[in-house]
């Protein structure tokens, strides 16, 4: 028996990932946006990836029916702005940032921590879902000392930089024992 779909939601949120923009371009010009964080890499040779997009969703509809080709842009950790604003209904998601094209004409947010361009390689139905495999035609990485913008239990989190790594941790009492006394001393 299947668990339920509160079950499964619940368990994964506990899995962090990082935040992304998935976008495209219709014939008429019009660009279109959404926020995911259901992204992953498929293949290094050829160089495939995949986005996870609810079925419902225009987004979808437009990658299953009027186009070819989509861009991700990987956000950084000062980004979370975007992030919202294209997982909301807000009319032009593309009214920030500057954003540019490479090889597809899908939109690229220039300053994303890294971006790709994508032709679809290969559509599949899953569940409430669709899998779409892009085949990168080009890619970037525009910010490589930055850190990526996380999502982990419902909530944006931050990394630690390597330089907060090497510092030493605040000693924390051990369980059952009061704050004055730490792990290793004498009362």
């Amino acid at each position: 028996m299947a668990i339920s779909s509160d079950q499964f939601r619940n368990t994964l949120r506990m899995f962090p990932a990082g935040v992304t923009l998935v976008t495209t371009r219709t014939r008429d010009g019009k660009r279109h946006g959404m926020t995911a964080s259901s992204f992953t890499s498929v293949s290094a040779d050829p160089p495939l990836i995949s986005v996870v997009i609810d079925r419902q969703s225009t987004m979808s509809n437009l990658l299953l029916h009027e186009t070819n080709f989509f861009a991700v842009s990987i956000l950084a950790h000062d980004q979370e702005e975007l992030s919202n604003r294209f997982a909301s209904s807000q009319e032009d998601r593309f009214a920030i940032g500057k954003w540019i094209e490479a090889e597809t004409g899908a939109p690229i947010l220039e300053n994303a921590l890294t971006w790709l361009d994508c032709r679809i390689h290969f559509r599949q139905q899953a569940g409430s879902h669709n899998i779409f495999v892009g085949q990168v035609l080009a890619s970037e990485v525009v910010r490589p000392e930055d850190l990526p913008l996380l999502y982990w239990n419902r909530n944006y989190r931050d990394v630690l930089p390597d330089a907060e790594l090497d510092k030493p941790v605040e000693e924390k009492p051990i369980f059952g024992e009061s704050s004055a006394v730490k792990a290793g001393e004498d009362s």
